[in-house]
């Protein structure tokens, strides 16, 4: 008997990533990178997307080179092959559609990825406005009147979760 959860499963549950966010652009990053990686052959999918797909290899017959097709590649060759197509698939499935709409004619994870962080992202003035914000944000953390232990113990952690995903140095505090 099938239970609900293997019917999701089944209906792709967990074949798609979680959808990326733009005001929660680095975590949802990293989620997504996280799932790559824990797909079969992870790291190779995460490869394609960092480093560029496979380049396809060339084979001279009669005096003429020509890339090699897909039925002519080594076994690693084609689970490579395999894997970058899958890391396209994987991205664009967690796209919200105004952004599938602006990189989906693109054919290579590497190009749609760094669209994909220029359309989320911003620009560096709108990441060091960010970056300002919660450096101001840090400086000027204080106990709120009323507010209990726990509660402030949450929102400092908060604040320095925040701090860490933009990557931001605390050694001057």
């Amino acid at each position: 008997m099938t239970t609900l959860a293997d019917k999701s499963l089944l209906s792709g549950g967990d074949n798609k990533p979680s959808m990326l966010e733009k005001h929660l652009y680095d975590l949802s990053k990293r989620r997504m990178e996280l799932y790559m990686i824990n797909r079969p052959h992870g790291r190779m999918i995460l490869a394609s997307v960092e480093k560029g797909p496979l380049f396809w290899p060339t084979i001279t017959v009669d005096g003429v080179t020509r890339p090699k097709e897909y039925t002519e590649l080594t076994p690693t060759e084609t689970i490579q092959a395999d894997y970058d197509i899958k890391a396209i698939n994987i991205i664009l499935q967690g796209l919200p559609t105004e952004i599938y709409a602006l990189v989906s004619q693109h054919h290579v994870a590497k190009d749609i990825w760094e669209k994909i962080i220029l359309l989320m992202q911003g620009t560096s003035l709108t990441k060091q406005e960010r970056e300002c914000k919660l450096y101001d944000e840090f400086d000027k953390f204080t106990y709120k009147k009323g507010e209990s232990l726990h509660e402030y113990y949450l929102r400092f952690t908060l604040l320095l979760n925040d701090m860490n995903i933009y990557k931001m140095p605390l050694e001057q505090f």
